[in-house]
């Protein structure tokens, strides 16, 4: 589940949403989750054996900006594995709103993530989510994170896409960032295809920057990874960092630089030492 870049997609709009709730927000379903959260959570623990720690770290009430980076292209084990941990931790009333890429909004087979909360990555539906005391996940990477070739592979590559500082700022809600390995290794992503992207003008027909090209089941060599593919077992391992109150940390007047480069920073930390920790790929 990964959006489109949050500097576009909250753009520098303030707008405080529609009074009422968006349709998608009111597509969660917790009667679903509950049903379907015991098959699916042996399932992802089967396959990729998740390891989460930290999520008692985030507040157990109210609006929460959760931050992550992401790997795996078009399936992307660590939100699953994240969402579902989240969910077996705080419940399933707890409002929680993960922000997707539009085009995995339209996509039929992947419309039950929409009643776990998968919500279209949108500066309406963010501040909506926030502003009803959700905890929402946003990924500022998107698709250019998730695609990156493997030589990338432990690197928080956000590209500058600082969407989510304004967001944090505009609703006044802590900043909690989410560090995961392992997705990574889940295909072998060898580019990203910007070039071609931008030649077939996906970024303005689509919103898609680039069109990556890989070594992935079923297909061989995949290029754009448009229906997924079969992620290979890896290990996910996903560590939660402590809340950041920006207004307390960076002072009253927070500058957005300061904080995308601090949170940035610090996430990457947290990734070299998880892949300090990882004795083997795949395996963990």
């Amino acid at each position: 589940m990964e959006p489109p870049d949050l500097s576009e997609a909250l753009g520098s709009s303030a707008s405080t949403g529609p009074s009422s709730l968006p349709p998608d927000l009111r597509r969660r379903d917790p009667g679903y989750i509950r049903a379907t959260l015991p098959i699916a959570w042996p399932l992802i623990a089967t396959w990729f054996r998740p390891e989460v720690s930290g999520l008692e770290l985030i507040p157990p009430t109210g609006a929460v900006l959760l931050v992550g980076n992401h790997s795996g292209g078009n399936v992307v084990p660590d939100t699953l594995a994240f969402t579902l941990a989240f969910y077996r931790r705080f419940g399933v009333d707890r409002p929680f709103f993960q922000l997707a890429h539009h085009l995995v909004m339209r996509a039929p087979w992947l419309s039950g993530l929409r009643r776990y909360g998968t919500i279209e990555a949108s500066w309406d539906n963010a501040r909506a989510a926030l502003d009803c005391g959700a905890a929402t996940l946003v990924y500022p990477g998107g698709d250019w994170e998730t695609h990156r070739p493997f030589w990338h592979g432990n690197r928080v590559e956000f590209a500058g896409r600082d969407g989510f500082v304004r967001l944090a700022l505009a609703t006044q809600v802590p900043v909690v960032p989410v560090v995961s390995i392992g997705g990574q290794e889940t295909a072998l992503f060898l580019t990203r295809g910007e070039r071609l992207a931008h030649t077939l003008r996906l970024d303005r027909r689509f919103r898609l920057k680039v069109l990556p090209v890989s070594l992935a089941l079923p297909w061989g060599l995949d290029v754009g990874d448009m229906f997924g593919h079969i992620a290979l077992p890896a290990k996910i391992t996903i560590r939660v960092l402590e809340p950041i109150d920006l207004r307390k940390r960076f002072g009253p007047r927070p500058q957005t630089a300061r904080i995308y480069d601090e949170i940035t920073g610090l996430m990457q930390t947290t990734l070299d030492q998880l892949a300090a920790e990882r004795r083997w790929p795949i395996i963990g």
